[in-house]
Parts: C-alpha cells; sequence; structure tokens
C-alpha cells in the first residue's frame, strides 16, 4: 500500500548525521479520518504534531536535521484549518525535497455522502462552512485539496470503514515493519442476530452464557455494569470460559506481536451484542491493557442498539 520507511529516509541538510528515517505529512478532507491517521503513527512512536500550518514543517524539519536531534520518525497533519498557509502546502513540498527530505504524503478521502454524515452524526462545523450547509463545504474543501491528492504517495478511502477499521488499514499499510511498532490489538463485542463481525481474526462465540436479556432490570442495562457481570457469572460458567481461555490468548498474542503483526482483532459475540460480549469484551481489554508490545482498542459494535 505504501512504500517502506526506508525508500523515503531523509538526508541532513547540514552537516551534521540526522537520524530523522521517516517525515509524514497526512492531509486529505475533514472527516475522512486524518485525527485517526495521526493516532496511528503516534502509537507507533512518531513525533506528531495536529494541524500544522505548512511554512511550520520547514521550521520543525530543520530542527530534526539538526546532529543530536532524537527526533526519528515524524507525522504532521496539515489541512484547510490552516487557513490561506494551507495553499503553501505543494510549495512547502518542493522546497523539503529539493533539500533531500523525503515526506510521504497520505490524503484520507471519502465519498462526499460519507464525509456529510459524519458531520451530522458529530453536530460539528465544517472548517470551510461554518454558517453553511455542510455540503457546500465538502464541496469547497475537494477543490482545494484536489492538487495534494494528486501528489500523494498514498490515498486512503474511509468511506464505509469503522474507525478501528481503518486503524488497521493505515497500520498494516503504513507503519514500518520493525520491533519498535506496537501491534493494535482490538477487542471488539457484537451481536450475530446483527450480522458477523467484519475483518475480525478471531472469533469467540459467548452465546453459551447465561443471557441477562431475561431479566427484566437487567435487559436496559449491558455487559459494562457489574450487576450484568455477577449475574453472567453466577452459574461458574464465565469462570472456567476464561479458564481456559487465557492460557490461549496468553500464548498468541506475543506470537503474533514477533510475527510482526499490525493489527489482530479478537471478535466476541452474543445474540445482541449487548450483554455477554459486551463483559467479556471489557474483561479481556482490561487484562491485556498493559501487555508487552500492543496498544489495545476496544469496540462495542452493538452495544448502544435499541433492544
Amino acid at each position: 500500500m505504501a512504500p517502506s520507511a526506508a525508500d523515503h529516509a531523509t538526508a541532513p541538510s547540514g552537516d551534521g548525521a540526522s537520524n530523522l528515517e521517516d517525515l509524514v505529512v497526512i492531509t486529505g478532507l475533514s472527516g475522512a479520518g486524518k485525527s485517526t491517521a495521526m493516532q496511528v503513527f503516534e502509537d507507533a512512536g512518531y513525533f506528531c504534531v495536529d494541524n500544522l500550518p505548512p511554512e511550520m514543517i520547514r521550521g520543525l524539519v530543520d530542527l530534526f536535521l539538526h546532529e543530536g536531534s532524537k527526533v526519528r520518525r515524524a507525522a504532521f497533519v496539515s489541512d484547510v484549518r490552516g487557513g490561506a498557509y494551507f495553499a503553501q502546502m505543494s510549495a512547502v513540498l518542493d522546497d523539503l525535497a529539493a533539500g533531500g527530505v523525503a515526506a510521504r504524503v497520505v490524503f484520507l478521502d471519502a465519498d462526499d455522502e460519507a464525509l456529510v454524515t459524519r458531520y451530522q452524526e458529530t453536530r460539528r462545523r465544517h472548517p470551510l462552512a461554518p454558517e453553511g450547509a455542510v455540503r457546500q463545504g465538502v464541496t469547497a474543501e475537494r477543490a482545494l485539496v484536489e492538487p495534494l491528492r494528486e501528489r500523494a504517495d498514498v490515498v486512503v478511502d474511509s468511506t464505509g470503514l469503522k474507525a478501528h477499521e481503518l486503524r488497521r488499514k493505515l497500520a498494516e499499510g503504513l507503519l514500518p515493519r520493525d520491533s519498535g511498532t506496537r501491534m493494535a490489538l482490538s477487542f471488539e463485542s457484537f451481536g450475530f442476530k446483527n450480522g458477523p463481525a467484519r475483518d475480525a481474526d478471531v472469533v469467540l462465540d459467548v452465546r453459551f452464557l447465561t443471557n441477562p436479556h431475561y431479566e427484566p432490570d437487567l435487559r436496559p442495562l449491558t455487559g459494562r455494569d457489574s450487576r450484568v457481570v455477577d449475574h453472567i457469572a453466577a452459574d461458574g460458567r464465565l469462570e472456567a470460559f476464561y479458564a481456559r481461555l487465557l492460557p490461549l490468548l496468553d500464548f498468541l498474542i506475543p506470537q503474533y506481536v514477533a510475527e510482526g503483526k499490525a493489527h489482530l482483532t479478537v471478535a466476541v459475540g452474543c445474540t445482541g451484542g449487548r450483554h455477554r460480549s459486551v463483559a467479556v469484551t471489557e474483561f479481556l481489554a482490561r487484562r491485556y491493557a498493559d501487555a508487552d508490545g500492543v496498544v489495545v482498542d476496544v469496540v462495542h459494535r452493538d452495544a448502544d442498539r435499541p433492544h
């Protein structure tokens, strides 16, 4: 999906040696996932700055190229929030290239309908339409950023992707593969009646556990509530399940980390995705939050659906 970090190693601008190995400029459409992309690089140990005007990129890169700089990898998000300064982005990239600094340009895109829907769901204002319709802002922004899309090294279309799916796509395609990169470990709850989990590496079916749905006092709650967990655990099967599952995951997760896998999704399913799967997912996320070599993420796909 993307050139490796080695393909983009940068050269120092002065006489001193530089440790800067990878410089990434993240740009694209508002609402397409630039913040998620920055989080992926930040979790991988990159020095990250959000909403950086293009002119400031030059100054920071100069600092990174000085002898003694400890910044090896950096990622900047620069977009239309920079106002008039954003128009200088192409010129800044040209200047960096002329000075021997090869920056990867990662462009986040999505179709108009997806962007409008995301803004409507979050009720945020579009930066180019603070008082107007979101769709007008999307159209105006697309025209402004099109030149950068054409020169991007990588274009990532986030249409139809949930946040954890986008993180996985970005991590697998954009991060350099080395021992310093932590694996993104996602625990996802879901309900089988709402469809299977997408892109799961490991699927656990916990429909054998006692179902709190049939208890009127517990039905409105989710598996995050201790009363629900106590009800599920009352007959001892939950504890017996963990006694067998945890040794398996204790073995598997370090193996995937050692292999260099960028992302592992463990999906836990029950009938509706509200009680049992949520309780187990929360437990596993806590259990492995501090595991070596991983960054843990929790997704509850169906927990907030009407019951």
